[in-house]
């Protein structure tokens, strides 16, 4: 039991939250190369994404592991993040500060969807069976260039806040 919930019950929940921030850090992403701050969907994603590190954390799990690792690092994304948006309101740096890393934190999430299906998706895993397979490590590695390029163009044309909210 974790949280009064079955592992089961419980690992549906993480998922869900998994899922439910990466669309909406999706959304705020493209709001952001759209050259638009859309609060809302801003901050459902970084909630979501902080409750799917947190519960993340709360699986049993024996030493430091991957994703113990990425968790963390995921969450001092989503700190630099929040502090960026609420506490310095994107002034200066800080606007840099905030779109890189909440597509830090976006790419994590993601990084960790994909490393799932490849452990659970049965035709998935028969083409990787483990993550040092040429087919995960190329996925993976797409993967991050698509970030890297919604990065660069958050970056360049997310100049500022602007009162769009969705």
């Amino acid at each position: 039991m974790i949280l009064g919930l079955s592992t089961s019950a419980f690992t549906i929940l993480h998922v869900i939250l998994s899922l439910v921030g990466i669309g909406a850090g999706l959304i705020a992403v493209f709001g952001m190369i759209g050259a638009k701050l859309l609060r809302r969907w801003n901050a459902f994603f970084l909630v979501t994404t902080v409750l799917t590190s947190l519960t993340g954390f709360l699986f049993p799990f024996k030493g430091v592991t991957p994703g113990i690792v990425l968790g963390i690092l995921s969450m001092l994304a989503l700190l630099l993040a929040m502090v960026a948006l609420y506490g310095r309101k994107l002034a200066g740096a800080w606007r840099g500060t905030y779109v890189i890393n909440a597509c830090l934190a976006l790419y994590f999430n993601v990084f960790v969807l994909f490393a799932q299906l490849f452990a659970k998706v049965p035709a998935l895993k028969a083409i990787a069976p483990t993550p040092s397979s040429p087919a995960f490590g190329i996925t993976q590695l797409l993967v991050m260039a698509v970030f890297v390029v919604l990065t660069i163009l958050a970056f360049k044309r997310f100049r500022g806040v602007h009162p769009a909210s969705a």
